[in-house]
């Protein structure tokens, strides 16, 4: 353990050589490589003391000149070769930790690491992977040339280094650099070499190079903090196109007269031989890609019925969208949870906790963070869809669809595709009339009344669901419900591809900023981004 430990530091001592010239060896060969090495503590100079006699001969004899020569240069040869035969050993070092640390993975994706695993063409971005280890090395000069009072060689490194950072800037390939790029690592190895002549200490860089790892270390896991802040409060808020679509829609519904803010083909809504999804949701873009994506790729759309439940505030903008985009031959019909009176804090026993004063001091009031870092961890709980009755609303479907006997619940962050999840919530097919004799609803109060002091989970549905569906569940196969589409990047194609329903379960939202690019796709082309509202609101792919 403590050899794997050492070597990578070691690899970054070894790595010194090579910033400095930023090529490989070249062969001593010329009188002033031959001048440079006698500047060495094991070469010293040798003084040859000729006559003028003696000169003269050796002029007027040339094979004695020749001869004299091929002395000297065995003789400085025999001298530089234990020299070599140490940088030819430094070398095999660098060349083996380099092997080895390319075995170590980085979770830095898209931006250089010097841990990262090389492209398969080595030569690719070379300048960039130079300039960067030159920065490395400059940073620990700098540092060493302080501590030993050389003033100007510090004041120097300071500036070349300022110079390779405006070059470099956010480059990750040679192609983005500039072209004065070149220039300035030419100059930075010139300086560095002068810089390995008068401070070059193994043990001394290996000492900075353990400290700049430590405290970078300790920065990555700050950031990761401050990150897990910032997503959690990313995931929380409303981008400003969603809000303006909202407000407009909900604008418009109201000024039309009462007879035209009905649906049509009601008497679709209790027919138990059709299909019936239940949507709970307060984003209105979010279950319009849900309902689009299900009928675009339903056989038979007329056999679908949506049941729509979503919160005062968007019942009017929820009911225009739909009244204005029709679901083709499929039926929906659209509820506001506040209508449901019999839901309240003598039923329910989440809705009464919320009402406590200790609930409104945990979320609201207590803890709360002085710093980025410091909020992360209770951050995720204050997002308002813990604290919301459509999120727990999932658990009271035979008390909102008395008549049906089975329905399929979706969440509103999933698409619907025919070609095809595990027990997660997103997509799920509920017995309503298994649901009513084992007393589901029952179960989960009871859970939720043992759950007052938030002992057993902090907020939110998925551990209450866990808990009350213990042994009551059947699984379908993964294909019908891929889940993971809002916080794992490596979730292959395929699955994708040949999956039911996708699930962008997790804070990075197809909707948000923050969401993965490469998914998004998935979900944005079930939205018509040149319908009047969208385009009105600049809501963009």
């Amino acid at each position: 353990m403590a050899r794997a430990r050492v070597m990578p530091l070691v690899a970054l001592c070894a790595l010194a050589a090579f910033a400095v010239t930023g090529a490989q060896v070249v062969p001593l060969d010329s009188s002033k490589q031959v001048l440079d090495w006698s500047r060495q503590s094991n070469i010293k100079p040798q003084n040859f003391s000729l006559t003028e006699e003696d000169r003269l001969q050796l002029l007027g004899r040339p094979e004695e000149v020749t001869h004299r020569k091929l002395r000297e240069r065995t003789r400085v040869k025999k001298k530089i070769e234990p020299v070599q035969q140490d940088d030819e050993a430094l070398v095999k070092l660098e060349n083996a930790g380099i092997e080895r640390s390319k075995a170590v993975d980085s979770a830095v994706l898209g931006k250089y690491s010097i841990w990262r695993r090389e492209n398969e063409n080595e030569k690719a971005d070379s300048k960039v992977r130079l300039m960067r280890d030159q920065m490395i090395m400059a940073r620990i000069y700098s540092v060493l040339a302080k501590s030993r009072d050389k003033l100007d060689l510090y004041q120097d490194l300071l500036a070349r280094l300022k110079e390779s950072q405006r070059s470099l800037g956010e480059a990750t390939a040679d192609a983005e650099l500039p072209k004065s790029a070149s220039e300035r690592a030419k100059a930075m190895g010139q300086l560095l070499a002068k810089a390995r002549d008068q401070l070059y200490d193994c043990k001394a860089i290996t000492q900075r190079l353990r400290a700049m790892l430590q405290s970078a270390d300790e920065q990555v896991r700050s950031l990761k903090k401050q990150s897990t802040f910032l997503s959690q409060l990313a995931a929380k808020t409303i981008p400003n196109g969603i809000h303006c679509l909202s407000m407009r829609l909900t604008i418009d519904y109201y000024l039309l007269s009462p007879e035209k803010r009905k649906f049509p083909k009601s008497e679709n809504l209790e027919n138990p031989d059709l299909y019936h999804y239940a949507l709970f949701s307060d984003n209105v873009l979010a279950a319009s890609v849900v309902v689009n994506s299900t009928i675009m790729n339903a056989k038979e759309p007329e056999k679908h019925v949506f049941h729509l439940v979503t919160d005062k505030l968007n019942f009017g903008a929820m009911n225009m969208w739909f009244l204005l985009n029709p679901p083709g031959d499929a039926t929906i019909h659209v509820e506001n949870v506040d209508d449901f009176k019999w839901l309240n804090s003598s039923y329910c026993p989440v809705l009464k906790q919320l009402e406590s004063a200790a609930m409104k001091e945990y979320y609201f009031k207590a803890d709360r963070p002085k710093t980025l870092s410091a909020g992360s961890s209770n951050m995720k709980y204050r997002n308002p869809k813990y604290l919301s009755m459509l999120n727990h609303l999932r658990f009271y479907l035979p008390q909102v669809y008395p008549k049906l006997n089975k329905i399929l619940f979706l969440d509103d962050d999933i698409n619907f595709d025919p070609n095809a999840c595990g027990w997660a919530y997103g997509m799920n097919m509920f017995d309503l009339e298994e649901w009513k004799k084992k007393d589901i609803t029952g179960i989960y109060h009871k859970w939720q009344n043992m759950n007052e002091n938030r002992l057993l989970w902090k907020l939110g549905t998925l551990p209450p669901g866990l808990l009350t569906f213990y042994k009551l569940t059947h699984p379908l196969d993964k294909s019908w419900h891929v889940l993971g589409l809002g916080y794992n990047p490596s979730i292959e194609r395929s699955e994708i591809d040949n999956a039911a329903v996708v699930h962008y379960n997790g804070n990075m939202k197809p909707w948000l900023e923050i969401a993965m690019t490469k998914y998004r796709p998935y979900w944005t082309k079930y939205i018509n981004y040149e319908h009047t509202y969208v385009r009105g609101c600049k809501i963009s792919r």
